[in-house]
């Protein structure tokens, strides 16, 4: 059988920063299980809630530069606003509760949303041109490869207050012991509320990538669900894991969807990538970089 490789190139490429938009979702989930223990389902609706408030308020004439922080603000708040006042109180209660608490309040932003912006589609244009560039006979998407860039700075700055900031050693710290960082004397209620308020940039600039690929519409909420198999491959509580995850899904779903789709009658790329993943769950429930205490929880 003949390959046209710069054809499989292609694909695999597009793939590839595909899945880095999943990571940018999953990223949203590590933050807060890392820190607290807690599968935040309400990922989903913060993204939503962020998107939706940039592109009503830019569609009311405000200029993107002041809509930019004034959005960041509120999706900080609303983080924190959402560990205050739910998850606080619901310390030491079993997983299971508080993950129950986190799909209420993702029930009740998405009501607050439509509330405040209404059921309209949007369309959001971020100025980012998604002609393809050739290199080297490779097709490349410049939105696809924009997005990667952004999931990179993302992932650096991360990493670079968790490695040198004062705040980013005690999440380490409390992340790594919950109890020791409390007899140090660390304020868990304060770095819990700025994991929070960090979700909920991390949510805004998925929002917006996804926003704009997708239309800013009440669906968008569901791309949570392409984060599940990327926490399952990379783990609840890696931040690397969940890049290396990402990239392996987009890249999975895409060689899936050309060379397999046809075979199985298409629409593969809807479920092949839990699939795997629920494979790979079988064989080393903790994901390629998570702590090895999740598979005995």
């Amino acid at each position: 059988m003949n390959i046209d490789w710069l054809f499989l190139i292609e694909v695999s490429v597009g793939g590839l920063l595909s899945g880095v938009m999943y990571s940018l979702v999953a990223l949203g989930f590590v933050l807060v299980y890392k820190s607290s223990g807690v599968f935040n389902f309400a990922q989903g609706s913060m993204l939503l809630f962020s998107a939706l408030t940039f592109v009503c308020l830019v569609e009311r004439g405000w200029s993107v530069w002041a809509v930019l922080p004034v959005t960041l603000v509120a999706i900080s708040l609303l983080g924190m606003l959402i560990e205050f006042s739910v998850l606080r109180p619901l310390v030491n209660q079993p997983p299971i509760v508080l993950f129950v608490a986190t799909l209420g309040v993702s029930y009740i932003i998405e009501g607050a949303a439509q509330l405040l912006w209404g059921t309209q589609v949007h369309a959001l244009d971020l100025g980012i041109d998604d002609t393809p560039f050739e290199v080297g006979g490779v097709l490349i998407s410049q939105f696809d490869l924009f997005a990667a860039g952004v999931a990179g700075l993302m992932v650096l700055l991360l990493s670079l207050f968790f490695r040198y900031t004062h705040t980013g050693l005690a999440f380490r710290a409390v992340a790594d012991d919950t109890f020791a960082g409390l007899a140090v004397g660390l304020n868990i209620g304060r770095l819990w509320a700025v994991v929070w308020a960090a979700a909920g940039i991390v949510a805004l600039v998925a929002g917006l990538l996804w926003g704009a690929r997708l239309g800013v519409q009440f669906s968008l909420s569901l791309v949570v669900l392409k984060a599940l198999p990327v926490l399952v491959l990379g783990g609840f509580d890696s931040v690397a894991g969940v890049i290396v995850a990402g990239l392996l899904v987009g890249l999975i779903e895409k060689l899936g969807s050309v060379y397999l789709g046809p075979l199985l009658g298409g629409g593969i790329d809807s479920w092949i990538a839990y699939a795997v993943a629920l494979l790979f769950l079988l064989i080393r429930p903790a994901g390629l970089f998570g702590s090895h205490r999740l598979s005995r929880l």
